[in-house]
């Protein structure tokens, strides 16, 4: 198989090279794609340099299967041609997500909604991805009525410009600045821009993206997306509250079962997922389980994963494995 990785000189195209050798996906050429200015350049694979190229030269070498992971822009001129040519296109990017007939999925959640003949496939929002994957098992269990959802997102979902930003700060050093304000020693109650309705797209990839991945538009959800002074992960407070009741053992159960889930949960022992715990990791970790007691048939839990790799780079490499798997590719 030709695999394109179109962004691969970014910070989540760079994840995605290291997630393909670390799973050992089956590929018979990489293909580094980035813009005119860094083609040219090599990257590393698999102790090897590989030449990065543009979009058009990547074209002529005909991959079966693009991962896009360069911005909505990208995606909106080059997706299109990608799959035009028969190449399966599975975006990383915001461009695609909404759109009507474009499937999106997380695996471990909606897998069974991609379809033969699907040639664009549209990966989450990482916020989302994590959130899903941890409420998909109790869902099904006990459905879904409402939910309440806070973030606590690492400046790497904002990408590198950001981490430099963070890293100069606390270095005393005056640099190039991706945020309005200082973001060291700081939260800043805005993750992307503002819509109309008050909200920013960050919330509002939240709202409509879950009800979408879950197909249940009868879903309340609102978010508040904070961005906080943490180098790599993301951690939500979530509120849920369900048509049927629960028991809190239950609940453990059925997340401790759940595939890409793992259950840290003990506060006797001070024991809860935190971002620094996440980090490298492909699972969504979670903990603070409890009753939430102002409330019938509502829990509190608290949500933790990679936002760059679970949140994106893997969840993408996961679509084209469960791909594979099913005969699609």
């Amino acid at each position: 198989m030709r695999v394109a990785v179109v962004g691969a000189t970014g910070l989540v195209g760079g994840v995605m090279l290291k997630v393909l050798e670390e799973r050992n996906f089956p590929l018979q050429m990489l293909i580094p794609v980035a813009s005119e200015r860094s083609a040219g350049k090599t990257i590393k694979f698999k102790g090897q340099s590989v030449l990065v190229v543009t979009p058009e030269e990547a074209l002529g070498l005909k991959p079966d299967l693009a991962l896009f992971s360069a911005g909505g822009e990208t995606s909106l001129k080059w997706a299109g041609r990608f799959t035009d040519a028969g190449t399966i296109v599975i975006d990383n990017s915001s461009a695609w997500r909404m759109e009507p007939g474009i499937p999106l999925i997380v695996p471990e959640v909606n897998g069974d909604k991609i379809k033969a003949g699907d040639k664009l496939i549209a990966n989450p929002n990482c916020s989302t991805i994590q959130m899903v994957v941890a409420l998909a098992p109790l869902h099904r269990k006990y459905g879904i009525k409402r939910i309440v959802v806070s973030t606590y997102q690492s400046v790497t979902g904002t990408g590198i410009k950001a981490v430099r930003q963070l890293e100069d700060e606390r270095n005393g050093i005056s640099g190039e600045k991706a945020y309005n304000y200082v973001i060291d020693k700081n939260c800043i109650p805005q993750c992307d821009v503002f819509t109309p309705n008050g909200y920013t797209k960050e919330e509002m990839k939240l709202v409509n993206e879950t009800r979408k991945i879950f197909g249940d538009d009868s879903i309340g959800i609102t978010a508040t997306a904070v961005r906080v002074p943490v180098a790599g992960g993301h951690s939500e407070a979530v509120n849920v509250e369900f048509n049927s009741d629960f028991d809190i053992e239950g609940v453990r159960m059925i997340l401790s079962q759940a595939d890409g889930v793992v259950v840290l949960d003990d506060p006797t022992s001070n024991q809860y997922p935190m971002p620094a715990m996440s980090e490298n990791r492909d699972e969504v970790f979670v903990g603070r389980i409890r009753r939430d007691e102002s409330a019938g048939n509502t829990l509190n839990m608290w949500i933790v994963a990679d936002n760059l790799r679970k949140g994106a780079a893997t969840n993408t490499i996961q679509i084209a494995e469960y791909m594979m798997k099913q005969d699609l590719i």
